[in-house]
């Protein structure tokens, strides 16, 4: 068993990776926790994943950046649909709280 909200005795820098942590992984389903502890993209990097991505902000702020230019401030609670192939980047996490984010990569079906 273990807690979502329990974070390690040493958190990494924010010039180091976030923590990924895979909970379940299939084929065509990833949930994973993720803690991100002051870290942001690299400056002209673009998330643009094959699955949609459902993430929740557990602990923490956080703001999302589209490539469209729109920004998305996340706090506490806070959730968001990504689609496949939408170009996404994180420009901003918290230090004080560490954001504890829960994200679900699925497959999703086309309309």
């Amino acid at each position: 068993m273990n807690n979502i909200f329990s974070l390690p005795n040493i958190l990494p820098s924010p010039e180091v990776s976030e923590i990924f942590e895979a909970i379940v992984q299939t084929e065509n389903l990833t949930i994973e926790r993720i803690i991100s502890n002051g870290q942001t993209s690299p400056k002209d990097f673009w998330y643009e994943q094959e699955k949609a991505e459902w993430v929740v902000l557990l602990q923490g702020k956080a703001t999302l950046e589209y490539e469209s230019g729109r920004l998305l401030e996340l706090q506490k609670g806070d959730y968001v649909l990504i689609p496949p192939l939408e170009k996404h980047r994180v420009i901003y996490t918290s230090q004080e709280p560490p954001c504890i984010w829960l994200a679900i990569h699925f497959q999703q079906k086309k309309k």
